[in-house]
């Protein structure tokens, strides 16, 4: 059975929207007990099994380039511009989300989320270009510290490693819909998101390198991608403004 999404809440006045361009979700497999010392109390990786018999968590770079991003209460801004989310895949309180260790955006507008919310912003050169009609399509990323070549694979793989099937991964990978943060002073911040369903196309890296990876101990140089999901232009709300969590 085809993965339908979920509802889509009601829009409101103080919400966002956004058309994304050239999305992307690169995945990369990596140690369950290296993520976890990177989360707050209360917070799990999720572990996934794979087909070589080990477990492991995972975390992905999300990247697109942002066509008029604006709040609803606000006409469509020109805001056109390179962005990467930096997420791991995590439950809390029985929860599933993703855990968002920063983000990356190519435009002086970061300084908004960064003190209005305290969320992990920063500026950084992006650049995004694609060829969808290419035979294969190609994907490209070029940023301060992350690198991206990619090709599309002659067709989509039987399994995806480490899901149950087609249904598992399109939820997990492609349609979480709560994210947590860790705000400026320590707390946690929480925001929701919608899309539609994707319409994904696998992809197959050539070179990859994300340094915000590196650095948080995740990954390294030689690290190869889990699995790149991709989509010429998707539709996002964004259930702006965050909200505090609790202590867990």
């Amino acid at each position: 059975m085809a993965f339908s999404g979920t509802p889509r809440p009601r829009p409101r006045w103080h919400h966002a929207e956004t058309e994304l361009d050239d999305f992307a979700i690169v995945s990369y497999r990596v140690p369950a007990e290296a993520l976890a010392r990177l989360l707050p109390a209360g917070f799990s990786p999720v572990e996934f099994a794979f087909a070589d018999g080990g477990t492991a968590a995972l975390v992905s770079a999300v990247a697109f380039r942002d066509h008029d991003f604006h709040f609803r209460f606000c006409p469509p801004a020109a805001i056109n511009c390179g962005q990467i989310n930096y997420r791991a895949y995590v439950t809390a309180g029985g929860e599933r989300g993703v855990w968002f260790f920063g983000t990356s955006l190519d435009h002086p507008l970061v300084v908004v989320p960064r003190r209005l919310w305290g969320m992990p912003w920063s500026r950084a050169r992006i650049e995004i270009t694609a060829d969808w009609e290419a035979d294969p399509a190609r994907w490209r990323l070029d940023g301060d510290d992350a690198r991206c070549e990619a090709v599309e694979r002659d067709g989509p793989p039987p399994l995806l490693d480490g899901f149950t099937g087609e249904q598992h991964w399109m939820e997990t990978l492609t349609h979480p819909t709560v994210g947590w943060y860790r705000r400026a002073g320590g707390r946690v911040g929480a925001y929701g998101i919608w899309h539609p369903p994707m319409s994904p196309r696998h992809l197959t890296a050539r070179s990859a390198r994300f340094g915000v990876f590196e650095r948080l101990g995740l990954t390294t140089p030689d690290s190869e991608p889990h699995s790149i999901l991709a989509q010429r232009r998707i539709h996002f709300d964004i259930h702006t403004p965050p909200r505090l969590v609790r202590r867990r």
